[in-house]
């Protein structure tokens, strides 16, 4: 299991969108040029943010604004929204052990909780951070670049 580089991009995106939004126009160009990737990739990332009702975006313009002051957006909401879970569980089961075998017929009885709590775990740690946890960290960051 591997969340993909999608979550941190979204992560990254939100960085620089706070970080330059008073110098620059942000635009999928600028910011695949500070996550090096392609353009087309940010723009399917944008696309999922936007949908999930995180940001607004006005096309041409550069307009990226969060529809919710960033306190107020979690990890876990970016997470949502960029790495759908199939039903709502993180692991996905193999869904045919065989029930002739006593660990096949088992192993649902002995994973399936404890996969759910390390899902509940993982979900409830990203609900601790905020963008605005990124936000402050970065101008901490920024001003010791200048000293």
């Amino acid at each position: 299991m591997q969340i993909s580089s999608r979550f941190t991009i979204a992560l990254h995106i939100f960085t620089c969108v706070d970080t330059f939004k008073d110098e620059y126009k942000i635009t999928s160009d600028f910011l695949a040029g500070s996550i090096n990737t392609n353009p087309v990739i940010i723009r399917k990332i944008l696309t999922q943010l936007k949908n999930a009702g995180l940001i607004t975006v006005a096309r041409g313009t550069g307009g990226i604004i969060p529809t919710r002051d960033l306190k107020d957006i979690t990890f876990y909401d970016v997470y949502e929204a960029i790495e759908p879970v199939e039903n709502g569980d993180l692991f996905n089961f193999h869904s045919n052990p065989n029930p002739q075998c006593p660990v096949g017929r088992n192993i649902h009885n002995l994973l399936d909780d404890k996969l759910k709590n390390i899902q509940l775990a993982m979900e409830n740690e990203m609900k601790k951070y905020t963008i605005d946890n990124l936000r402050t960290e970065m101008l901490e960051i920024l001003e010791k670049e200048k000293i």
